[in-house]
């Protein structure tokens, strides 16, 4: 696997670096579409057509996030029309499916972008062809470029790890040594939960504290290569920051398989799945996560896009979806859920 494009990393770090994949087309396994018609039929409301376009389905996020918008298209009487990329980054299948929707007559577009720039001339030409554009999750720059914006605060998600971690590591008695599994560039909440941990655990991006910067994708694979070299180069990491849990996930099974002793060390990270929850969060494997809540995306998503059709209502503004912090091991200077709160409030399988 080749390593992970970088753009910012303090002299000295260790770096993984990466070229960009973008795929080219739409179809021949390139992407996936699933049309759905949902209950448009079978009631008296105005016919709807809603598109949602998710970034891939290997990550559960992104799988619930679909789940949630099926079920309320059956409850609103709404067609939908879905489609998913191979990954996080993959731009052009994103570009196509934009352009088929506006041709097959969706009424709006629910999109998880995976560029917060390269997706701004699909999305103004879906606008100008009457289009409601609504971004879930990640905001497009500048955020006007769309119609509305549902999605966690993500700045306000890495804080809360970040304050989480400087004060854990603080009773534990290290002296931080700082790895940052982040996303990729051109994706702004892997940007916004980077800095809003930076400024949790009260420190810049430059302080000697922070050995590793790595981008991985938001994937477990890369994430488990990343952490692998930076137990390499920096054998005493003991504060690790992860953009999401597959990469904690994959980080941690390499702290495993290399005998790290989990008590003397901080994992950090955000999502809040209920897979990570039982296996990570719960036995303490994992010491806290910032837990959204996709769903609420994807239900507003859909309801907007219906009450815009039927009522004239046009989305607009940001919905803020929510964020908690929960772990099985708090500290008194963070307020946190527990862990029976992460598991009843958890998404995916």
């Amino acid at each position: 696997m080749t390593p992970v494009r970088r753009t910012r990393v303090p002299r000295g770090r260790t770096v993984v670096r990466k070229p960009a994949t973008r795929h080219t087309g739409w179809g021949l396994g390139l992407g996936l579409v699933l049309t759905l018609a949902l209950g448009g039929c079978t009631d008296d409301r105005e016919e709807v057509v809603v598109g949602l376009i998710t970034k891939q389905e290997e990550n559960p996020y992104w799988v619930s996030i679909r789940h949630v918008a099926e079920r309320t298209a059956r409850d609103e009487g709404v067609e939908l029309i879905s489609a998913t990329g191979r990954s996080d980054t993959d731009v052009a299948s994103q570009e196509a499916a934009i352009a088929d929707m506006v041709e097959r007559g969706a009424d709006g577009i629910l999109i998880t972008p995976v560029d917060s720039t390269a997706l701004l001339p699909a999305i103004e030409a879906a606008r100008e062809a009457g289009v409601v554009v609504i971004a879930l999750d990640t905001p497009v720059d500048p955020v006007e470029a769309v119609d509305a914006y549902f999605a966690t605060d993500n700045e306000v998600a890495g804080r809360l790890v970040g304050e989480y971690a400087q004060a854990k590591a603080d009773a534990l008695g290290l002296e931080p040594r700082i790895a940052m599994l982040d996303l990729a560039p051109g994706i702004s909440t892997g940007q916004q939960r980077h800095d809003g941990f930076l400024a949790g655990f009260e420190i810049a991006e430059d302080d000697p504290a922070v050995v590793a910067m790595v981008d991985v994708e938001g994937d477990r694979d890369l994430a488990r290569e990343a952490m692998a070299q930076i137990l390499v180069e920096q054998p005493d990491v003991n504060v690790i920051y992860t953009v999401n849990e597959p990469a904690a996930l994959g980080a941690l099974e390499v702290l495993e398989e290399e005998g790290a002793d989990l008590s003397q060390l901080v994992l950090v990270s955000v999502d809040g799945g209920c897979r990570t929850m039982r296996e990570g969060v719960r036995p303490g494997r994992i010491d806290a996560t910032a837990q959204q809540y996709p769903e609420n995306m994807a239900r507003e998503g859909v309801r907007a896009i219906a009450s815009f059709v039927r009522d004239g209502e046009r989305p607009s503004g940001y919905l803020d979806t929510g964020v908690e912090l929960v772990t099985g091991d708090p500290v008194p200077e963070v307020a946190s859920r527990n862990i029976e709160f992460g598991i009843r409030n958890c998404w995916g399988s």
